[in-house]
């Protein structure tokens, strides 16, 4: 009978998939890898940019006209951001958003997360 092997992911990969499926695999990520200050400040981040993401879409949308007129400049920019943090975290670096960086680690730790 085959022993089996103990597959642990490295810490660049398990960080960039915390962005795969936003606030899925980022609570998935903060919770699978407690010990690891890079994985829980991506996962951190995934998490807050999925909320901004979709609270900002939602406002856009109640907003007539202009909030539909910038709805998909929006989609773009969360994308673009999206696919940036990932691409940082796979290369091993701690990129942090302009703007929504800092108050999301803030609120992070206010959450205990």
């Amino acid at each position: 009978m085959a022993e089996k092997e103990d597959v642990t992911l490295p810490r660049n990969t398990a960080a960039a998939l915390s962005y795969v499926l936003g606030l899925i695999t980022g609570i998935v990520m903060l919770a699978m890898r407690k010990g690891d200050e890079f994985v829980h400040f991506h996962a951190v981040q995934s998490i807050g940019l999925s909320l901004v993401w979709v609270v900002g879409w939602i406002v856009l949308t109640v907003i007539p006209i202009v909030g539909w007129i910038v709805l998909p400049f929006w989609g773009l920019l969360m994308f673009v951001f999206w696919l940036v943090c990932i691409v940082k975290a796979y290369q091993g670096e701690r990129f942090e958003l302009p703007v929504l960086g800092p108050h999301i680690q803030r609120l992070g730790k206010q959450f205990g997360l």
